[in-house]
């Protein structure tokens, strides 16, 4: 019994840490996306480029530390959303919210930055294809998440035999 309760453990944080190593990929890959499609959009000169990426890897680490903390609380609502509780709902809704306001305070500092680098139209456009690529994700992201109280069914038969 001492030995699966071990084997449980191991399995458990073996599958923990490969979660956590696919979501790291998954940002890897979606950071270099974003770079070329900034690149391809933007057209920088080279005189701009030399400016804005320095600044850019600034606001996209501060826009990950965001991102994590979105991931702790989806992790969270995971655990809870067949059976929310009032208070546990109030809870993650005020931190998501909170969350909102950060990402969006973050863009307001930001844009105001990039406008002293690169043309406020240029600081702009970036905004809205920031912006962009936000509205993809979050249309992605809300696609997978169920609504509170939703029961998840399981894989349709034919869809099993597929894989």
């Amino acid at each position: 019994m001492k030995k699966l309760i071990i084997l449980l453990c191991v399995l458990a944080s073996s599958m923990l840490f490969a979660q956590e190593t696919y979501f790291e990929l998954l940002r890897q890959d979606l950071s270099t996306k974003k770079v070329a499609l900034i690149t391809d959009v933007m057209q920088f000169t080279d005189a701009e480029a030399e400016v804005f990426w320095p600044m850019y890897r600034e606001y996209d680490f501060e826009r990950q530390k965001i991102g994590d903390e979105l991931l702790k609380l989806i992790k969270e609502y995971a655990k809870h959303f067949q059976d929310l509780t009032d208070e546990k709902a109030t809870e993650l809704m005020n931190k998501n919210l909170d969350l909102k306001g950060e990402k969006n305070n973050l863009n307001i500092i930001y844009f105001r930055k990039f406008s002293t680098i690169i043309a406020p139209a240029r600081a702009a456009k970036f905004m809205q294809v920031m912006n962009q690529i936000d509205l993809i994700i979050d249309t992605q992201l809300a696609s997978q998440i169920p609504l509170i109280g939703e029961k998840i069914n399981p894989m349709p038969p034919e869809e099993e035999n597929q894989m």
